[in-house]
């Protein structure tokens, strides 16, 4: 069974330390202690917490696309037709390649509140620490 420090746990939710030990103290989120009296969070109850997190944000309208990371833009490129725009996205990086004439009128500049939505056909998966590629020896 995978279980995660409070830490890590913060970590992979984006949050601070502290904000995890505020849920655990206040029941969202289960958490049992190790042997040395330091809390360690189930993996499986630490995924359905963040599933849970995910579904209730309730933002926006309806939509196919369901990778959808709110963050702030830290930074917009522009030249004569395209705009390079970087969000980020709790620990994420997100850069997006639009029309200039996109970015004028959605008002990105730095320090806008904005939603990035992912819709790909490929994604590549990778477990951290691990060499081995899937079906690779």
């Amino acid at each position: 069974m995978t279980t995660f420090r409070i830490s890590e746990a913060a970590a992979l939710l984006g949050v601070s330390s502290d904000t995890v030990r505020r849920w655990v103290d206040a029941g969202r989120l289960a958490a049992d202690r190790d042997e040395h009296g330091h809390r360690r969070v189930n993996g499986a109850d630490l995924a359905a917490f963040a599933r849970s997190q995910v579904e209730s944000d309730g933002e926006g309208g309806r939509s196919s696309a369901r990778n959808r990371f709110r963050g702030i833009v830290t930074e917009v490129l522009r030249d004569a037709v395209m705009a390079q725009v970087e969000i980020a996205a709790g620990p994420f990086r997100v850069v997006s390649l639009m029309s200039r004439q996109a970015a004028d009128e959605l008002g990105l500049e730095p320090g806008v509140v904005a939603v990035a939505v992912i819709k790909s056909t490929n994604v590549v998966v990778e477990i951290p620490g691990h060499e081995r590629v899937a079906g690779h020896v």
